[in-house]
């Protein structure tokens, strides 16, 4: 079964748009390899990428926003981790 993908975003600040991209650098990489990417509004700051139940990314926790790579390798990682994602490995 493929995965879905949440990003959960605070819409109190205006972060809809860098979600979006996020979401269109998700499905042009991993198109056949995810069920859906779902954009989830939240409150109070929130900014996190979950896979399933497992999550990849949360601005506090791991220090701001993710660059589409970094979210790339680590959703390759967890997706099929022997691919290569060619320049976004270096």
């Amino acid at each position: 079964m493929k995965p879905r993908v949440e990003i959960r975003y605070c819409s109190l600040c205006r972060w809809l748009l860098r979600s979006a991209w996020l979401a269109q650098e998700i499905l042009s990489t991993f198109n056949d390899d995810v069920a859906e990417v779902a954009l989830i509004p939240a409150d109070k700051g929130q900014f996190q990428i979950w896979v399933n139940e497992q999550r990849l990314w949360c601005r506090v926790i791991d220090g701001g926003f993710p660059e589409a790579k970094e979210i790339k390798q680590r959703l390759r990682d967890y997706v099929d981790p022997t691919r290569s994602l060619g320049h976004s490995d270096r």
